[in-house]
């Protein structure tokens, strides 16, 4: 028999007992689900991330409170909390830095916010930001219509407002683009009027671009100030090449703004754009490493499942492998029969659990605000895994069944 006919015969074994195939099947399904659900949200979530992260551009770094950043506590260590970032603090270091790049002051006024239009609103969970002139420029946002907040509106404060597109999609479902720049939104019952519109910038995770809203830094203070923890600065060199020294200029000057002692660490982060992405990178491999091995357990369950219907398959057919070895059928033919039947089996069930976590993965993705990917590679894991959990599964029953004696067989009840 070739190739084929074994694969032909395997299918015919599989429908004479479907039910029992297909139990089986849905062992292999759900590891592999498992598995591939699993590495394709989390490759979901790193694309998003580290596209975001990577429209800042690479000569763009970041000054925050220590302890704030994704390296926070890593490696076991006692997360340590600097004191927080000041508004004097923050305009000061603004003022005195005279390196050539560009400083942004931004703060964080609330991730709950609701933005309203007449009888439109959003849901509760508009970020509002408080951000200066360069804001978008460091950031790397760009409009879709209207203009920028202004040197003077961050410094003295102005009721005026910049949407993310989700949320003009949402309380100006009928508006063009141009007919919402002057339209007066409230946002906690206090007026805004609409100067800007922000490009669509998609969403990592928790945090959604397209559902921000930005308004003067001076007006953050004034109706968000108590829940400003910390303020936050941005720094963009003029090229890579400046950026080492524009980021030892930085820890200097706010060295000097935090009155640190000569000789003693700083309490404060300095921290990269592309240093996030490479953190990102780092992090993400670590929680795929134990996916992949949480994965194998669970495809260790199922071998051992497999192995043991194929020992009932190979019972039940005793009288079957007589017949075939008295016509002629060699130890290999039938090894080679039940190694394929397990192998088609566990293709199958592969196949199911590729598709469901496919959809899996990336509807927890959505969820998270990240963007539909096809992760060929852990899909190719996924096929490989499976042929290899056929063929351990299989081996021992197809010998199993290779080794009945053909008389014995025939005399079998």
């Amino acid at each position: 028999m070739n190739l084929a006919e074994n694969i032909q015969q395997a299918f015919s074994a599989i429908r004479a007992n479907i039910l029992r195939a297909i139990l089986t099947l849905l062992i292999i399904a759900f590891g592999i689900m498992a598995l591939v659900g699993i590495l394709t949200s989390i490759d979901a979530i790193k694309g998003s991330l580290t596209s975001n992260l990577a429209s800042m551009g690479t000569n763009t770094f970041n000054v925050m409170r220590k302890g704030s950043g994704l390296s926070g506590g890593r490696n076991g260590r006692k997360r340590v909390v600097g004191d927080k970032i000041t508004y004097a603090q923050v305009t000061d270091f603004k003022e005195r830095y005279q390196y050539p790049a560009v400083v942004s002051i931004s703060a964080l006024g609330s991730m709950s916010s609701i933005v309203k239009h007449q009888q439109e609103e959003t849901n509760p969970n508009i970020t509002v930001y408080g951000a200066d002139e360069n804001y978008l420029e460091v950031a790397g946002y760009g409009l879709a219509a209207g203009r920028n907040i202004s040197t003077a509106e961050s410094e003295i404060g102005r009721n005026i407002v910049i949407l993310g597109q989700a949320i003009t999609d949402k309380i100006f479902p009928n508006f063009s683009t141009q007919n919402i720049l002057g339209q007066t939104v409230s946002i906690r019952n206090i007026s805004f009027t609409v100067v800007g519109i922000l490009a669509k910038k998609g969403s990592s995770m928790t945090f959604n671009g397209d559902k921000m809203v930005l308004i003067p830094l001076q007006t953050l203070r004034k109706y968000f100030g108590s829940q400003t923890n910390s303020y936050n600065l941005s720094v963009m060199a003029h090229s890579t090449l400046d950026l080492d020294g524009a980021m030892a200029t930085a820890e200097g000057v706010f060295r000097s703004i935090r009155r640190t002692p000569i000789g003693e660490e700083s309490d404060f982060e300095l921290q990269k754009s592309d240093g996030l992405i490479s953190l990102i990178v780092e992090n993400t491999a670590t929680i795929q490493i134990a996916a992949i091995f949480i994965g194998l357990i669970t495809l260790l369950g199922a071998a051992i499942g497999l192995m043991n219907i194929m020992l009932v398959s190979v019972t039940e057919r005793t009288r079957e492998i007589g017949i075939c070895k008295s016509l002629g059928a060699t130890r290999r033919t039938i090894l080679i029969q039940f190694l394929v039947e397990a192998v088609v089996i566990c293709q199958l069930g592969g196949l199911v659990g590729i598709v469901l976590g496919i959809l899996a993965g990336n509807g927890v993705t959505s969820q998270l605000g990240g963007a539909f990917i096809i992760p060929w590679a852990w899909i190719g894991l996924g096929v490989t895994l499976c042929v290899v959990v056929g063929l351990i599964s299989g081996i021992y029953p197809a010998l199993k069944a290779s080794k009945l004696d053909p008389i014995e067989s025939l005399r079998y009840e």
